[in-house]
């Protein structure tokens, strides 16, 4: 059963188990916006398979010796190229029906 990378699943004290990172650090990482955890009506934090890979990506970063704001400046970047890729991709598929569409068109005459 597929839960999805997005669902969260894991406590602080498992996610700080599961990737080295302490429950302190955990909560620099979103004081500072590099990782946004779901919260419970309660408030509990509760981290997803998706959110684990940021801090991996993060932890990381820190080992190449980054600072936390550059790491916010690396992570908006790769946010910004995954958008800009995307919406090529559309552009390209865009072109490639067009096309399409001529040599049918053309075709007909």
């Amino acid at each position: 059963m597929d839960l999805g990378r997005d669902r969260a699943l894991y406590g602080m004290s498992v996610t700080a188990e599961l990737t080295g990172v302490n429950p302190q650090m955990l909560r620099v990482y979103e004081a500072k916006g590099l990782l946004e955890p779901y919260r419970s009506d309660g408030g509990t934090r509760r981290y997803s398979d998706h959110d684990l890979e940021r801090i991996d990506q993060i932890t990381t970063l820190l080992a190449a010796g980054l600072n936390l704001a550059g790491i916010d400046h690396v992570l908006r970047l790769q946010a910004e190229t995954r958008h800009l890729q995307a919406e090529v991709n559309q552009l390209r598929a865009r072109d490639r029906r067009g096309r399409a569409k001529t040599r049918t068109k053309t075709r007909e005459e």
